[in-house]
């Protein structure tokens, strides 16, 4: 029981650990946009564009 409540606080920390990062990377983007947009997880070319050969196409 002991180690489904370790494992239970794990999963729980890393999932919010990791919705943290993603919101100070948000949060640096938008306090630097001199450095671009801030690129989201499984967004981009290479994704759901379409790609070939390196470059994207608009999805119609």
């Amino acid at each position: 029981m002991l180690n489904l409540l370790i494992t239970i606080i794990i999963i729980f920390t890393l999932l919010l650990t990791w919705v943290l990062v993603q919101q100070a990377a948000r949060k640096f983007a938008a306090n630097h946009p001199e450095l671009g947009q801030a690129k989201e997880e499984g967004l981009g070319c290479g994704k759901t564009c379409g790609c070939i050969k390196g470059s994207c196409s608009a999805e119609d």
